[in-house]
């Protein structure tokens, strides 16, 4: 039993009032308000989904509203002396989603309406702009104050239609022509905060608000949202305890758990390392690691994009990049890399500041496992849940160092796969295994350069250090020849671990393993 009631952890919640009020846990943000306000008076954040961008928005809506009371205790309630409160426009656009021309109008319409109702605006005019326009006068007007307006998730209503040429513009004027009274209005104006996951041309959404500051990759906001291993241990001690507690382990080993599983976001760099809250909200409120934040999203759109660019999956990782490639508007990309850095499926890992590259790679467990699990069915049809126990039973073989087992498990699973397309290549193979074993949680990279070549696969574990080549309708034998002779185990002489060559023939006519030779 735990010595002392912890606090409610507030998963879901995104109303900053009720996290006070009911007395749920809340990490400290509040500090990072006088932060943006020396900064600029336009402000635009880019996070993840789930990331805590919602409660932020509350956050700000509570201060500028001049709720002290709210406040006491928090970083803010030290430096805030006046406590002036301002008419707060906070639009959500986060239920914009899956709608045509008409019913964005409609939808942004009816946010415009709940406040026209507060401020007496009995006869509106008939384009959300000019609603958009006379709301904001009318609040300066009756209050005598500047006007505060926080839009959260700007870009809902475009997400779902960003690869489509024909709807993207369509929605894109009406979002354009909704947002342009933020520039003329700019004398009643006090703070304008918006919020997304992607980051869209200013000459396409922003185009009058050009004054607006970008603080995505900021390092003085690097933690803004998300949750620090220092956050952590200073402000959730107890919840790592209880952690600790149900699953057997020391606090050390959970937390070290929970960094595998759930930290590795750096949105600048340098930067510390950044945890997904929701699911370590989860966590801990549960009190198992389990993929929460993957779970609570299919990736459809990012998997159509990988196809599209015909992305392998060994490519998301230890992507090189300028800032310009990365930090992009993703209505125009020409790679995949804007959206996954975007979305939160790669992050920043390191900085080569002598020709301003950044290294993006997979944050963390979570989001690599869940991420081979959504570009599994590429390589194995529908046959997705068979084949994730399938990996399982693989795992399992190679944790007890049984490779021969592990390969008759794979060979026996790709002969009950239907007949798929595009399999007469070594490629599809290499990135097959690629997905397995990182669906097993392992290290694995392909194409790795040694002194006389390439290997087409390596992978670890904690016992060993495996060299795959991969041959098709020739033999396990000319393969385990090429490592042989090509000497490539030399290049790993170094790594303490035991160094496994395996040769493997994959048979294109059965479309499995042929067969495959072991040498330790």
């Amino acid at each position: 039993m735990d010595k002392k009631t912890l606090k409610r952890l507030p998963v879901g919640l995104q109303t900053f009032s009720e996290v006070v009020n009911k007395d749920y846990m809340y990490v400290d943000k509040t500090a990072y308000i006088c932060k943006m306000m020396a900064i600029s008076k336009y402000i635009f954040l880019s996070r993840p989904r789930r990331f805590g961008k919602s409660l932020l928005v509350s956050t700000l809506q509570a201060y500028f509203e001049g709720r002290k009371e709210l406040f006491k205790g928090l970083a803010i309630d030290r430096e805030e002396k006046e406590w002036t409160a301002y008419p707060v426009l906070r639009i959500s656009m986060a239920s914009g989603k899956h709608m045509e021309k008409e019913q964005l109008e409609r939808y942004l319409g009816n946010r415009l309406a709940e406040y026209e109702e507060i401020y007496g605006i009995a006869h509106p005019a008939p384009d959300n702009n000019d609603r958009f326009t006379a709301l904001i006068q009318a609040a300066y007007h009756q209050t005598g104050k500047k006007v505060v307006v926080l839009i959260d998730e700007y870009d809902a209503p475009l997400l779902d239609v960003a690869h489509e040429t024909t709807m993207l513009p369509v929605l894109r004027n009406v979002m354009r022509n909704f947002f342009s009274p933020l520039k003329d209005c700019d004398p009643y104006l006090h703070f304008v905060f918006l919020t997304g996951i992607t980051k869209f041309s200013q000459l396409s959404i922003f185009s009058e608000l050009n004054n607006l500051t970008n603080i995505s990759m900021d390092e003085e906001f690097a933690a803004v949202c998300g949750i620090t291993e220092e956050e952590i241990l200073t402000q959730m001690p107890d919840y790592i305890d209880r952690l600790a507690r149900a699953t057997v382990q020391t606090r050390e080993q959970a937390l070290l758990a929970l960094k595998r599983q759930y930290d590795g976001y750096h949105f600048t760099w340098p930067s510390p390392g950044i945890f997904n809250p929701f699911s370590l909200m989860l966590a801990f409120a549960k009190n198992k690691i389990e993929s929460y934040w993957f779970e609570s999203g299919t990736p459809t759109f990012l998997v159509e994009k990988l196809r599209e660019f015909d992305v392998a999956p060994s490519d998301i990782c230890r992507i090189e990049a300028l800032k310009s490639e990365f930090d992009a508007p993703t209505e125009s990309m020409t790679s995949i890399t804007p959206l996954l850095y975007q979305s939160g499926y790669v992050t920043i890992t390191d900085y080569d500041s002598s020709c301003k590259l950044y290294t993006l790679d997979i944050p963390n467990r979570e989001i690599r496992i869940g991420l081979m699990e959504s570009l599994l069915p590429n390589y194995v049809q529908r046959q997705t849940g068979s084949g994730l126990t399938a990996t399982a039973r693989m795992n399992r073989a190679l944790i007890h160092d049984d490779l021969d087992e592990m390969l008759r498990l794979l060979q026996a699973y790709l002969l009950t796969i239907p007949y798929c397309n595009n399999t007469d290549y070594e490629g599809h193979y290499q990135q097959l295994l690629y997905v397995i074993f990182s669906l097993m949680g392992r290290y694995v990279d392909v194409e790795v350069h040694t002194p006389t070549g390439r290997v087409d696969v390596v992978m670890s574990t904690d016992k060993a250090l495996y060299l795959f080549e991969l041959k098709l309708d020739k033999s396990s034998e000319i393969a385990l020849k090429q490592i042989d002779l090509k000497n490539y185990a030399s290049r790993f002489s170094l790594s303490r671990l035991p160094v496994v060559k395996v040769g493997i023939n994959f048979d294109t006519v059965r479309r499995t393993i042929g067969d495959w030779k072991i040498s330790r």
